[in-house]
């Protein structure tokens, strides 16, 4: 069994990440600012700053097997310069902590995100596509950043084994994750003539997902998903909310009051266009399919967070 040492931990999936390893008979190691109180026998955790020399000790005194990077900021809330440090500078110190201290697996999670939402865009994308996601959603920058810094790694550290993960929506009873905000309130909009396919996973799905990575020890870039997309309409009618179809114009003026979303203008993109991934090598190279389809992982948002 290996050492594993878990920026992020705090996260929702980290936990979940977490707990899968020590049942599996890991030794954890978790690094976040964040508390974790009800941490699990099996996790040692310090809350400390990924950027900070703390944090850098904590990889000189314990030397782990392998790092799996969730310290990244996804949600919107904080000031861009925040999120570049905490994404871009956190995903620096971190591979060049795991080059210093003989760290000999690195895994980066990332967002499928990365590729961006546009009208010209391929029905399913591949892993070796360019990012789009600068031009049409300028705020993810610092999230594309991170990706392709740990991309880099592959050839900059040839003795570590890199793995970058582009992973579809996340829902479950957490709540976490972007898809998960979105559709916490009573009426979910909708851009006036669109409705795209979204492809979104169970968040247990994803915690087994890169514990597969982590097993079968890849190398490489993977895009990673669950079941067949569906409309984004049939999503929030299976969460038992309403649809809000508005001009974009109109729906642009109205985010983040009456009880609508709060989220940049420019992210209507992404409730406008798909964005699918096309997860075929990572199912090939591990033998990865979900437990929860599309109609499970939906019902359990919709038990965990009921409208009132």
């Amino acid at each position: 069994m290996s050492r594993v040492l878990i920026p992020g931990v705090s996260s929702a999936i980290g936990r979940l990440v977490a707990r899968k390893l020590v049942t599996d008979g890991h030794e954890v190691i978790g690094i976040d600012r964040r508390p974790w109180p009800e941490a699990p026998e099996g996790v040692e955790m310090h809350h400390l700053d990924i950027r900070k020399r703390p944090a850098e000790d904590v990889f000189r005194t314990r030397r782990p097997d392998a790092v799996i990077h969730m310290a990244t900021v996804t949600h919107l809330s904080l000031r861009s310069a925040d999120r570049y440090r905490i994404n871009l500078s956190g995903t620096q110190a971190v591979f060049e902590h795991c080059r210093t201290y003989g760290v000999k697996h690195t895994i980066f999670v990332g967002r499928h995100t990365y590729y961006g939402a546009a009208p010209d865009a391929p029905l399913y994308h591949v892993e070796d596509e360019p990012p789009m996601a600068i031009h049409a959603f300028p705020e993810l920058a610092d999230l594309v950043a991170a990706d392709l810094y740990a991309g880099t790694a592959l050839w900059r550290f040839p003795e570590i084994t890199t793995t970058v993960l582009r992973i579809c929506y996340t829902l479950g009873p957490s709540g976490h994750g972007t898809l998960g905000k979105f559709l916490r309130g009573h009426r979910i909009p909708l851009v006036l003539g669109f409705d795209p396919m979204f492809q979104f996973m169970h968040e247990q799905d994803e915690a087994r997902a890169i514990c597969l990575v982590l097993d079968k020890k890849l190398r490489g870039v993977f895009n990673i998903s669950g079941p067949s997309p569906v409309p984004l309409s049939m999503i929030v009618r299976a969460a038992g909310r309403s649809t809000l179809r508005l001009p974009e114009s109109v729906l642009g003026a109205m985010l983040g009051k009456f009880g609508l979303p709060r989220l940049p203008r420019r992210a209507l993109a992404h409730i406008k266009f798909p964005i699918i991934v096309d997860s075929s090598p990572f199912v090939k190279a591990t033998g990865f399919s979900p437990e929860f389809d599309e109609h499970a992982t939906v019902a359990a948002y919709a038990r965990a967070f009921p409208l009132r």
